[in-house]
């Protein structure tokens, strides 16, 4: 006879293997490693070569359009890309310099740096340490969720207020013109002024239109690099025809050799806006970089956590800081040349940050003649589908209100610049959900023949009330911003009864919070209504908000038998207890 086994617990992993495990959590490029397969190996070698052709000539322009010198926009490529290989969650996402940053880099490093190179240089890197600090805290924190609070119109408005205030930045490079920067509308009334004047650089103006337009007509074939025909164009141009002799301005020669790791400080700075100007840029990064790392995980099946997200690009900035480099997002036009020269994973991100590097060491003089007016057009272009029109469009016809939020927030960013804009955006974006919260829908509900519930009179006014009994919605939280509003309007109701008050019943269970200005004034609203002889009971409250009330010792004031599970209950109870004839507490309920 067979004696039974017994059987051994499971091995328990040890606590080193469990912690490894943890901190593998916030390196998921090492954790891809584990599942590359072979075959892809090719496709992100490719993609790589693929995407250098576009990293180089838009490095080098976001860096002009952000106010620092172009090589400097190729150290902000080189080392983020590897950084994000590490820490980033998305499997194809291309990070780097964005037009979407270049305005608010530019309104601090002007306001800051006064027009000196070397300042310009270190203001923006302690931009990009801010911008990381405030992205790693917020992922650890998971705080991933904040960029939400903006509204789809809001960001509209300032991403067009961002994109116009690029545009207006980019003309004098067109025309080769040197004005102050003091605001987009106030910088385009001076250039109107120069290029009336006679001080525009025909020559200038002909190559950057010419790379303008070659870049707008190559864009509709998603295979053709049109940006790297347009700017090799217009280099040979320049190169061939001597123009930069005729007043054409030059990229130069850029120094060999790759960024040196340094910590970056301005004496002197002003710390305030650099700080404010930094938690900016990170607040558009992430949004940027949340929405566009959504559509491709969706694109491949997968998730991806936005609370690493939000690390993956703060470390991506704070390495940007940390070796010369200035704030980096995601960017929308060479992720997708990543994807349609056959990226599979990060590592195509790699293969580019090394092949710029390569260009850094072995060939720096390869782009001496690069026209500035055509790195102004490579931007502009940028800038153009930044613009938001059509979506605006719908949203004028269904909801008016919006729209013009919407253009208040394009309105702030074109007339006072970036940051404020931005700053604007977000209390507008703070008032407009209070508003909501302020002022929310209520409703006294009745019960109608033939539908199931209880329902808004305003919107039934065939329902029949129960005499003596108010039946009270409020279709949002209580906290501080909207008590006085729940108390008043309840009390109007009362008012309004067409038959003398015993109870009133709050259809609770759309309340989801309840704050202790709130609490405070539902004590006081209790012995209101006690004082004229009005019973407070409560229906359909949520476990979580009744347990609050029983912190804040309103459970007892009120009396826990004064809370039933629905509002059918909560009127039988009433009905019982004032021995009230069923044919006068209305139509029966639909089941």
């Amino acid at each position: 006879m067979e004696t039974e086994r017994p059987v051994s617990p499971p091995a328990r992993r040890p606590a080193s293997a469990n912690a490894s495990r943890a901190w593998l959590r916030w390196l998921p490029g090492i954790t891809a490693l584990k599942t590359y397969q072979g075959a892809w190996l090719l496709n992100d070698l490719a993609a790589g070569l693929v995407l250098t052709t576009m990293l180089v000539p838009v490095g080098i322009a976001y860096a002009a359009a952000s106010g620092v010198p172009g090589v400097y926009g190729l150290y902000a490529t080189i080392v983020p890309l590897l950084a994000y290989a590490v820490f980033g969650p998305s499997r194809i996402l291309v990070l780097g310099p964005d037009s979407a940053l270049a305005a608010p880099i530019l309104a601090v490093v002007m306001e800051v740096a006064g027009g000196d190179p070397a300042r310009a240089i270190g203001v923006a890197s302690m931009m990009a340490l801010v911008s990381g600090f405030v992205c790693v805290v917020m992922g650890l924190l998971r705080l991933g969720f904040i960029t939400e609070l903006l509204s789809k119109p809001i960001r509209y408005g300032y991403m067009n207020g961002i994109a116009l205030a690029v545009l207006i930045s980019q003309l004098p490079k067109l025309f080769a013109i040197s004005i102050d920067e003091r605001g987009p509308l106030r910088d385009l009334l001076s250039l109107g002024r120069a290029v009336a004047r006679g001080e525009a650089n025909a020559y200038s103006f002909a190559v950057g239109a010419g790379s303008l337009v070659l870049i707008l007509l190559l864009k509709r074939f998603d295979k053709v690099p049109g940006i790297l025909i347009a700017v090799v164009a217009a280099t040979l141009s320049v190169s061939f025809f001597h123009l930069d002799g005729l007043g054409v301005k030059v990229l130069g020669t850029i120094p060999q050799g790759l960024p040196a790791p340094s910590l970056p400080w301005v004496a002197d700075a002003d710390l305030v806006k650099i700080g404010l100007g930094g938690a900016a840029v990170a607040l558009i990064a992430f949004a940027d970089t949340s929405v566009l790392s959504r559509t491709y995980a969706a694109r491949f099946r997968a998730r991806v956590d936005p609370n690493q997200e939000m690390v993956g690009l703060g470390v991506a900035n704070l390495a940007a800081g940390l070796f010369q480099g200035f704030p980096v997002s995601s960017s929308a036009s060479r992720t997708p040349v990543a994807e349609a020269a056959g990226a599979r994973t990060q590592l195509t991100g790699v293969v580019g940050a090394l092949a710029v590097a390569a260009l850094l060491l072995f060939a720096p003089n390869l782009l001496r003649y690069l026209p500035n007016s055509a790195l102004a057009a490579v931007v502009i272009a940028a800038a153009l589908g930044l613009f938001e029109i059509a979506d605006l469009k719908r949203i004028y016809r269904i909801q008016q209100w919006e729209f013009w939020l919407s253009i208040g927030c394009f309105v702030a960013v074109a007339v006072f610049g970036a940051i404020p804009g931005i700053g604007l955006a977000v209390v507008i974006a703070v008032i407009e959900f209070l508003w909501d919260g302020w002022r929310p829908h209520f409703a006294v509900l009745g019960r109608v023949q033939g539908v199931r519930g209880y329902h808004d009179i305003e919107r039934y006014p065939q329902a029949v009330r129960t005499p003596g009994l108010v039946l009270f919605r409020w279709d949002a939280p209580l906290f501080f911003a909207n008590a006085e509003q729940f108390s008043q309007r309840l009390m109007e109701a009362v008012a309004a009864s067409p038959t003398p008050v015993r109870r009133v019943v709050v259809a609770a269970e759309p309340v989801t919070s309840v704050d202790v200005t709130s609490a405070d004034m539902l004590r006081e609203l209790t012995q209101a209504l006690s004082e004229r002889g009005i019973a407070l009971h409560f229906a359909e409250m949520k476990d979580p908000v009744r347990d609050k009330l029983k912190r804040f010792g309103l459970l007892e004031l009120i009396g826990p038998d004064r809370f039933d599970p629905t509002v059918s209950s909560a009127v039988d109870r009433y009905v019982d207890e004032t021995g009230l004839a069923k044919d006068e507490a209305g139509p029966p309920e639909e089941r």
